[in-house]
């Protein structure tokens, strides 16, 4: 399995020019998964850098690079500090995280992230999680399935969708990713279809991962970890995380309030890098998954 097949980095480039790389600094990679942008990272490294990658994807570890400097840490990114205190680091000079669902999460069908596939309802980025898309599909009550079409999938109607659901599986359980699109059909009219779809799924991966929570969790504990003029970059792909990650840069919180000390100046954490960035259209041009990408780049204070 190579990294181009795998998944392509996004905004590779940028995101490393991001990072501001001091050759003998310590980095994290927080999302592994094809490796692309470790590679990079490692060019800009020394003899003395380090640079720690997370993947809670053991197919991920698969792409693991050989390099002395590299340490594959098999974790969701949440427990970032606490690994990283195993091996004796407390502060980093930054971290950069690419949120995506990786290219061969989608293409390997047998996952359930595709709607181009037929596939059991799994969606798990961990393999050992007890909850699966079929869990969430299957046994969750209207009110909390009604609740995430809402939250997670952006979806206007949730109530309709949680109506086609429920109706489908009082009649037999719905056990794959083509029988859950069949059980919304009349909801997705052709011209909408693959986005809405899109939609569905998305919100019902971001619930069976915890996306949003271990996202959260993985931001707070940068205010700690980062040192002073480290870098933090960040890349999303849907509005629920590009919010998140806006209001934690701006305020040091996920609620995006800035708060003040005892003299009622701003207690700031981060200062913006730049504008908020999106794929040129030669990146596009050659990956057109990376269309919905944005990057936002901090720096500590």
């Amino acid at each position: 399995m190579t990294i181009n097949t795998y998944h392509i980095p996004v905004m590779l480039k940028e995101a490393v020019d991001g990072l501001a790389i001091k050759a003998s600094g310590v980095y994290v990679d927080a999302t592994f998964g094809g490796g692309g942008h470790s590679r990079e990272i490692l060019k800009h490294l020394n003899k003395d850098g380090r640079l720690f990658v997370f993947d809670q994807d053991l197919d991920a570890q698969k792409n693991t690079i050989d390099d002395p400097r590299l340490t594959f840490i098999a974790s969701n990114f949440a427990f970032t500090s606490n690994f990283l205190k195993l091996y004796g680091v407390t502060k980093v000079d930054g971290v950069l995280a690419d949120l995506g669902v990786s290219s061969h999460q989608f293409d390997f069908g047998a996952r359930g992230f595709s709607i181009r596939f037929d596939a059991p309802l799994d969606m798990r980025m961990d393999q050992a999680s007890d909850v699966t898309a079929h869990s969430v599909v299957n046994s969750y009550s209207a009110q909390d399935l009604t609740q995430l079409f809402y939250s997670y999938a952006e979806l206007s109607n949730a109530p309709q969708w949680t109506e086609a659901i429920i109706s489908r599986r009082e009649k037999a359980e719905i056990n794959t990713t083509f029988e859950l699109i069949d059980a919304v059909a009349h909801l997705t009219p052709e011209s909408k279809k693959s986005k809405l779809l899109a939609q569905l799924f998305q919100g019902i991966r971001v619930e069976v991962n915890q996306e949003l929570a271990s996202l959260e969790a993985f931001l707070l504990q940068l205010n700690d970890l980062i040192q002073t003029n480290g870098r933090l970059v960040v890349i999303s792909y849907h509005s629920l995380e590009d919010r998140l990650v806006k209001r934690f840069i701006r305020s040091g919180h996920i609620d995006g309030q800035i708060r003040k000390d005892f003299y009622g100046n701003p207690d700031l954490y981060f200062k913006r890098i730049g504008k908020m960035l999106k794929p040129n259209s030669s990146e596009l041009e050659q990956n057109n998954r990376a269309r919905s990408a944005k990057m936002r780049i901090a720096e500590k204070l």
